[in-house]
């Protein structure tokens, strides 16, 4: 269909580790996703991102094991999702780098540790422990499998920052 539309630039939003952490569905799925943008012909720019800072709290709540947060104690770069979308209108302005491009938060922390940090500054109550056998939705991580590498592009907005000036989403 993209041919017959004159699609110049196929742009796909993934995620940093894809490649390595292939025993969850999920990363099946987007591995299987890039193999067929980069298959198609279509100039292309997959563009991997670490997690947004905005699902810091899904995290720690899709986490809770018996009222604890149960999280490893792999690092995450987490971005804002501002930047994020800053990112993925650089990509769609630029030329197709038919490759991917990785882009994270500029800090890097133990998941365990920001996820706690989120949910203290909200007042959860649940604690928050590192576990070395909590999966992150169903994967086991290494210490860095969801860090981008040296040549990534960092966003601007620290955690620090986000957490005082970014409001939560409101309580159902």
């Amino acid at each position: 269909a993209e041919p017959a539309a004159c699609v110049k630039h196929h742009i796909a939003l993934s995620v940093v580790g894809t490649e390595k952490l292939q025993d969850s569905g999920y990363f099946r799925g987007k591995h299987a996703q890039e193999e067929a943008i980069r298959g198609s012909g279509i100039p292309y720019t997959i563009l991997h991102a670490t997690q947004f800072m905005e699902f810091l709290r899904g995290i720690g709540q899709s986490a809770i094991v018996d009222g604890t947060v149960r999280l490893p104690h792999a690092f995450i770069q987490p971005m804002a999702a501002e930047d994020v979308a800053d990112a993925v209108t650089a990509v769609a302005l630029a030329a197709p780098a038919n490759a991917i491009v990785e882009i994270g938060g500029p800090q890097k922390y133990p998941m365990d540790e920001i996820v706690a940090k989120v949910l203290a500054f909200d007042g959860d109550p649940h604690p928050v422990v590192a576990d070395p056998d909590a999966t992150y939705f169903g994967v086991k991580l290494d210490l860095d499998s969801l860090i981008p590498g040296p040549g990534a592009k960092l966003g601007a907005t620290t955690f620090d920052w986000w957490l005082v000036n970014v409001p939560p989403p409101p309580k159902k």
